[in-house]
């Protein structure tokens, strides 16, 4: 919702682009089967059309809009979802937008309670968080997918009103405004949103619970020098009975959300003189006296649901249309850019012929299992932040009181900012014992961990699109049995790339090498002469031998790529 007297698309600070309607072959007569479609051109469906036009694979993107989102909507990036895009090549813009933060505040009443530290050091490339309107996110996406003219085919204005299965893949009914068409395809990938009408054509529910709470978000515009930091208020005079949430987004935008009393009508919650009323009351509590203009507004509620399978067939469903997620810990969005690049580069070995189908099997365990670990600390968090039941009420009640003189309750007012999932348990996460050997550094089924290599240059720009082999010595000449291995490896996978982290000067012939003078990339992986880690192409470690054994190693790769007998 915008202020009455501005029109829907009209902004304070973003200027709305119009996507003119493109006619389509398929409307002239013309059929063909796309590797690829899918439905929402909203972060997930972008970055996963992105993520797959790396590897050389089309697709069709349909979105039924003829423009972006409305509204800031998600504004928390993690610091792995910017990994994820500096990996597609399009994280400049947001690095230049977004404004990066470590720290957040809790208060209950008029008192600071707890100061949320987020890890972060000069090992790593990016802040553990971002703030960055919708938007913009969507903007900066779209311009992305522009300079991949040949391989993503956005199609505005075009929804999907029907689905039906066949023997070579989904087969959709599109209507645009010069008429209807068929459109086919291989497969087809769900990132059409909350309101997923893919979902709704094939019969599926979303299953799980409708948390208590209702939330009202407003964007308002002001010249306010609190630095970025989330800031939480338990209890304050602005809203006795409960939360509210306040961010600093680019462009002086200030997002700030409060719980509705339970008896609250929500109708008469967001109407807009109602919603002009609380950011008045809230801008006094902290203190502000000068001008502010209402931007946007919304209403959420906090809920855990999600689809019992992620893979129907030949569709993929991501992002919102596989799970609803509460907002606290800011998983929504950075769930769903984890869900694009998982499906996308699964999607594109399968389409380039480089895996076996057994590999789509380990989409539904790997995002499911995401979504499952999301529900179990966002719930928590959502259980102290919104209280289901008196008990839980008194529980919050008592922990805020101790947390004005006692430090053991203070954590619990921490939302719990996402962190990626850890896919130890996916049939894809082999030689999991070999961990065992290991006295520390990274598990198989965990994200990599960057490292700063020099200046401006990190472990993250040295690894390949495909799986790359990270080779670790003290010595000067990699030995010929790791240079075989390599050799073997890479007829696995046409994108492997081999990798030397080397103690001191190698000379491995044609392999790069990265060299560990200031020994971080050891030490972050515990690793000894012979190491090896075997690494996927979305950063996370596939297996890892503390010496390496190149059997092994080969039959980790035919493992994941479930090509077991080739």
């Amino acid at each position: 919702m915008r202020p009455a007297d501005r029109g829907e698309l009209e902004s304070l600070y973003f200027k709305y682009p119009k996507f003119r309607f493109k006619r389509p072959p398929e409307l002239a007569g013309k059929s063909a089967r796309h590797p690829v479609v899918v439905a929402g051109a909203g972060p997930v469906g972008m970055t996963a059309a992105i993520a797959m036009a790396v590897y050389g694979i089309p697709s069709v993107v349909l979105d039924k809009k003829d423009t972006l989102n409305d509204g800031s909507r998600a504004i928390c990036i993690s610091r792995h979802s910017f990994e994820i895009l500096h990996k597609l090549g399009a994280v400049e813009p947001f690095v230049q937008k977004g404004l990066g933060w470590t720290h957040g505040r809790c208060y209950y009443r008029d008192a600071m309670i707890y100061r949320l530290e987020m890890p972060h050091s000069e090992e790593e490339r990016f802040f553990p968080m971002y703030n960055l309107q919708q938007q913009y996110i969507e903007q900066f996406l779209a311009d992305k997918i522009a300079e991949f003219p040949d391989l993503i085919d956005m199609r505005w204005q075009s929804e999907v009103t029907g689905l039906r299965s066949t023997t070579d893949g989904p087969e959709l009914t599109i209507k645009t405004p010069e008429g209807e068409y068929p459109l086919q395809s291989r497969y087809l990938l769900a990132a059409d949103g909350a309101k997923s009408r893919i979902r709704e054509l094939l019969g599926l529910r979303l299953q799980g619970e409708n948390l208590p709470g209702h939330y009202v978000i407003a964007d308002i515009q002001m010249e306010h020098d609190f630095p970025t930091e989330r800031r939480c208020f338990f209890e304050s005079a602005a809203n006795p009975e409960s939360t509210i949430l306040i961010h600093r987004q680019p462009d002086n935008i200030w997002r700030v959300d409060w719980q509705l009393p339970e008896h609250r009508d929500f109708t008469e919650a967001v109407e807009e003189d109602e919603i002009r009323s609380r950011v008045r009351s809230i801008l006094q509590m902290i203190g502000h006296t000068g001008a502010w203009e209402l931007e946007w507004w919304s209403i959420y509620t906090a809920n855990t649901l999600c689809l019992d399978e992620y893979r129907h067939g030949s569709v993929f469903f991501a992002g919102d249309a596989a799970h609803i997620v509460p907002i606290f810990g800011v998983r929504g969005l950075n769930n769903g850019i984890a869900d694009a690049l998982n499906a996308a580069w699964k999607l594109a070995y399968i389409l380039n012929g480089d895996a076996g189908p057994k590999l789509l099997e380990s989409y539904t365990p790997e995002r499911r299992g995401a979504t499952l670990d999301v529900f179990r600390n966002a719930g928590k968090s959502s259980r102290f932040m919104t209280p289901p039941s008196r008990g839980y009420a008194l529980m919050r009640k008592a922990a805020l009181q101790l947390s004005l003189t006692q430090d053991f309750t203070r954590k619990l007012a921490d939302p719990r900012q996402v962190v990626p999932y850890t896919y130890r348990d996916s049939p894809l996460s082999g030689y999991a014992v070999r961990d065992r050997e290991f006295s520390g550094g990274v598990d198989a089924g965990d994200v990599s961990a960057n490292r700063k290599i020099g200046d401006g240059d990190y472990l993250f720009d040295h690894l390949g699109p495909g799986f790359t082999g990270l080779y670790f010595t003290r010595q000067k000449q990699v030995p010929d049995n790791v240079v075989a291995l390599f050799a073997r490896l890479a007829a696995l996978d046409r994108y492997f790339k081999p990798l030397v982290v080397a103690s001191k000067e190698s000379q491995p012939g044609d392999i790069e090498v990265i060299e560990d003078r200031r020994g971080s990339l050891f030490e972050g992986y515990a690793a000894i002469d012979g190491s090896f880690y075997l690494i996927r192409p979305d950063l996370y470690v596939a297996a890892r031998w503390v010496s390496v054994a190149s059997d092994e190693v080969e039959q980790a790769l035919r493992t994941v790529l479930g090509r077991n007998g080739r």
